[in-house]
């Protein structure tokens, strides 16, 4: 337990939490148990145990007070390390100075700010291990949840770990993460007497009994309840009986009413700004008790450890004094809390506003000011609530009226649909449970291509199906089953998909709709068989409704069964773009676009992608304009314009992650995977990749997963993830990936071959090369053959890697993808071939600082001594080195001096 006394009836979950801590890769886990099981004792321990092995523990608690300020939490997390983002890039650090307020700019979106926290982790991490503890996540602002379940997905191959406690009766942003959960039950009824009878030994044999039954194993009630016994303040239980977690706010509350009224009134304040919850930031005032020596006699608060200030001893204090003050009490504190708080705006306005009872302009011109900051730095749904309290607190007609103006257009863009309905007095959306059918599919259709709704076009098409008979009409069944097919694909979420694989599978027949949810959905698992089902389908395909070919079109393309029905695709498409079915024709593009990208034709997928956005902007539909940006953004990011790449990577992420759209969201990072590819920077594009899927799994109903394999793979072999890179290639073949379809086949073999030993890689290289797919995918094979001529290259086959690398180099050139042509031509220099007339030195290739740090490996330094000298972790110098390497044309320190003077040959 807490002060030193030993943790009882914990040793399962203490072993798994030692595990994390003791973790050399990175990963997470999610503690979720009710209030008072003892997560947070469990949590201690497991900082406490970092500790022990000499690592470095940063930890953040959510509080109830903070909930709405906006990367209240995140601040909290990364206070202690700011100081140590002097070492990052300026972009990187602009990130964190803008959402802190620090200064002004277009907010990040979150991936980029998630990637930011990934490179300022990796930075702090470089000379220790780091372990990340969050308490209470549950209370953690959306904005900080957001960005901290995008990093604790991104763990892998990082010495990173991070452990997060929830209450399992509180719905949080957390429950959707997807990370390993630890459930902490209570206690076993041999614990809970142990742990009772050590703090409660006096305790007659009918009391012991009584706290027993009443505790049912929760380790906060065996040590309250006592205490309750004796004072007489103890709450039985019985028919109707109260949450445990209540009958604890009931017995705190009872000895809350026992304190002074100073004293209830210094708690109330601490209690409503978060004070005691964890150590505030020094650059951010918080309430700091005093005179509390009664709260500390009855167990209310207790003295933290390290800063030797009263802190509360559980939430549920909190609670409880949120619930025994008074309106008038709490609107006295609110208004304290706002002078307090004068100089930070978002504060200063929300407790401002909660000390206000009638009309105001002049609290109502706070809360608007407060609204621009909070919108300036990426919390637009705080802002929302923020402009909808102005108007409450307006006095006259037309200032309410702009300022719930304002708040509905803010919530229009923060995907926020069915509340800036609401705010524009528009018709309620929640009528579509009581129309018709045909009515739901019209007005999802709008909500789904229009707005990205994917969550509340989900929810309406599930419903409609719910509701109609057995006997309703077959067609419309399958309308709304194919609806709901698109909205899940848009959505990539695993519990809508659960949803919609029930509802198909309840279908009997043979259409065609069990068949798009097997290419759809989850391929890696419903795959194999599919293909052969598509092309069997487009056979039989007898007149080209624009649906049925648009559909099949893209299970087509997702299976690699697109290349012989081209033709009709290009057909169609052309022929609904000018008069038809333009939604259809949108998709419809898009395929051609991909299928474009694949086959090497860059130019003309530029000019399908310009095209596609005019009918979109025509017709207004911006999902599909989302869509062609990222496509667009792909193209980008494989010739090497790493700026538009970028900027179409944040597009889509600030569109599509706060609407749930998944697929697009998975889109923008495999935009950043390539980017930073072709950028030769492995560790960001590991960082994407490694989102995308796990290393040795893939993903659940993600397209992205499948198709980035080689990505993933590639990237971890360059920063040193050996183990990482093999586990996913092996995880390919037995998956059974390449009997999905000849794409996939063909970057598994190229995934095992990179990672294969080096006694069986040259016989590997030869089959990924020669694989029948892979001169569909000119791009993907240019790569295959640029790493098989660095493997020829370091075994000293140099003639047979120059023929390899030469191919892969005018590939590249023909291709367009200058970087990769730029890289590949640098290993034939390496493997002998000689430099082309006038051709610039690689080492001009290096940035300033990638120049210094190679010279300072030349000269002999290891990476601890050159980051010591530099300012810079390890792995950050290591980092840097990885991408020196394939610019000079190396695989080794030993041959930097020599490809920094000019002559990049390695020896041998």
């Amino acid at each position: 337990m807490a002060d030193g006394q030993p943790i009882v009836g914990r040793e399962t979950e203490l072993a798994e939490l030692s595990a994390l801590a003791a973790s050399p890769d990175g990963r997470a886990l999610l503690l979720r148990g009710e209030a008072g099981v003892g997560k947070s004792v469990l949590l201690d321990a497991a900082a406490a145990r970092s500790l022990a092995l000499g690592h470095r523990v940063v930890r953040a608690a959510g509080v109830g007070a903070e909930s709405e300020l906006p990367f209240a939490g995140l601040h909290q997390l990364l206070h202690p390390l700011l100081p140590q983002a002097a070492g990052l890039d300026r972009v990187t650090r602009t990130a964190f100075d803008t959402v802190f307020g620090r200064t002004t700019g277009e907010a990040p979106s979150v991936m980029t700010l998630g990637v930011a926290v990934l490179d300022l982790f990796a930075l702090v991490s470089g000379d220790s291990p780091l372990l990340v503890v969050v308490d209470d996540a549950h209370w953690f602002d959306a904005q900080s949840a957001e960005v901290g379940r995008f990093i604790a997905r991104r763990l892998s191959g990082h010495a990173v770990s991070m452990a997060v406690g929830v209450r399992a009766d509180l719905p949080s942003a957390w429950d959707a993460a997807g990370l390993p959960e630890l459930t902490v039950p209570a206690l076993d009824p041999r614990a809970a007497a142990r742990l009772l009878d050590a703090h409660a030994p006096d305790l007659s044999t009918a009391a012991r009994h009584q706290v027993l039954a009443q505790a049912r194993g929760n380790p906060l009630a065996l040590l309250e309840l006592p205490r309750a016994l004796r004072e007489g303040t103890a709450h039985g239980a019985g028919p109707g009986e109260l949450p445990l977690s209540r009958r604890l706010e009931q017995l705190y509350g009872d000895r809350i009413r026992t304190l002074a009224a100073a004293e209830r009134t210094e708690l109330l304040r601490a209690a409503l700004d978060g004070t005691g919850a964890a150590p505030s930031p020094a650059d951010r005032a918080r309430h700091r008790l005093r005179a509390v020596d009664g709260a500390l006699a009855a167990g209310l608060l207790t003295v933290d450890a390290a800063t030797g200030d009263p802190v509360f001893r559980h939430p549920l204090v909190r609670s409880a004094l949120l619930q025994s003050a008074t309106p008038n009490e709490r609107r006295a504190a609110h208004a304290e809390l706002a002078r307090l708080h004068h100089a930070d705006i978002e504060r200063h306005a929300v407790h401002l506003a909660a000390a206000t009872v009638d009309p105001d302009e002049a609290v109502a011109t706070v809360l608007e000011r407060a609204a621009r900051s909070a919108t300036a730095r990426g919390a637009a749904a705080s802002a929302v609530a923020l402009l909808t309290r102005a108007a409450e607190l307006s006095p006259a007609a037309g200032p309410r009226s702009r300022r719930l103006g304002d708040a509905a257009y803010v919530a229009a863009q923060s995907a926020l649909l069915d509340q800036a309905q609401q705010l524009r007095e528009a018709s309620d959306r929640l009528a579509g449970a009581h129309r018709s059918p045909t009515a739901v599919i019209t007005s999802a259709y709008a909500s789904l291509y229009r707005d990205g709704d994917v969550r509340s076009a989900h929810r309406r098409v599930a419903a409609a199906l719910g509701s109609l008979p057995p006997d309703g009409d077959p067609e419309t069944r399958t309308r709304l089953l194919n609806l709901l097919l698109a909205i899940s694909l848009f959505a990539a979420d695993p519990a809508l998909w659960t949803v919609t694989d029930a509802l198909v599978d309840e279908v009997p027949g043979t259409s065609y709709t069990a068949l798009y949810r097997d290419a759809f959905g989850d391929l890696a698992r419903r795959g194999t068989g599919t293909r052969e089902r598509v092309q069997d389908a487009f056979a039989r395909l007898g007149e080209e409704q624009p649906w049925d070919v648009m559909r099949l079109g893209v299970a087509a393309y997702y299976l690699d069964a697109l290349g012989d029905q081209r033709p009709l695709v290009r057909r169609v498409a052309d022929r609904e773009a000018d008069s038809g079915a333009v939604t259809n024709a949108m998709t419809l593009l898009q395929l051609v676009m991909l299928d474009q990208i694949n086959s090497g034709d860059w130019d003309a997928a530029e000019r399908t992608g310009l095209r596609g956005l005019d009918l979109t902007a025509v017709h207004g539909y911006p999902l599909f304009a989302q869509q062609y940006h990222g496509f667009l953004g792909l193209v980008a990011a494989r010739r090497g314009d790493l700026e538009a790449a970028t900027a179409a990577l944040n597009r889509l992420d600030r569109w599509a992650r706060p609407r749930g759209v998944g697929h697009l969201t998975q889109l923008a990072e495999a935009i950043g995977t390539t980017a930073h590819l072709t950028a030769g920077d492995f560790e960001g594009a590991y960082s994407y990749a490694s989102g995308l899927a796990a290393p040795g799994t893939f993903t659940p109903y993600s397209q992205q997963a499948l198709r980035t394999l080689l990505d993933l793979v590639e990237s971890a072999v360059h920063t040193g993830r050996a183990a990482q890179a093999r586990a996913h290639a092996v995880a390919a073949r037995d998956q059974g990936l390449p009997a999905i379809s000849p794409y996939l086949g063909f970057l598994t073999a190229a995934a095992l071959a990179m990672t294969e030993d080096d006694t069986r890689a040259g016989e590997a290289f030869e089959r990924a090369v020669a694989h029948p797919a892979g001169a569909e995918y000119p791009f993907e094979l240019a790569r295959v053959r640029l790493a098989q001529g660095m493997w020829l290259r370091r075994a000293r086959e140099r003639a047979a890697a120059r023929t390899v690398l030469a191919q892969a180099a005018e590939a590249f050139d023909r291709l367009g993808a200058v970087p990769w042509a730029r890289r590949a031509r640098a290993e034939l220099r390496a493997a002998g071939a000689a430099a082309a007339h006038g051709a610039e030195g690689p080492a001009a290739a290096l940035t300033a600082q990638e120049r210094q740090i190679a010279e300072l490996a030349a000269s002999g330094l290891s990476n601890k001594k050159i980051g010591a000298r530099l300012s810079l972790s390890p792995r950050t110098v290591g980092a840097h080195l990885y991408r020196v390497f394939p610019k000079l044309g190396i695989s080794s320190r030993a041959s930097l001096r020599d490809a920094l003077a000019g002559n990049s040959a390695e020896p041998g």
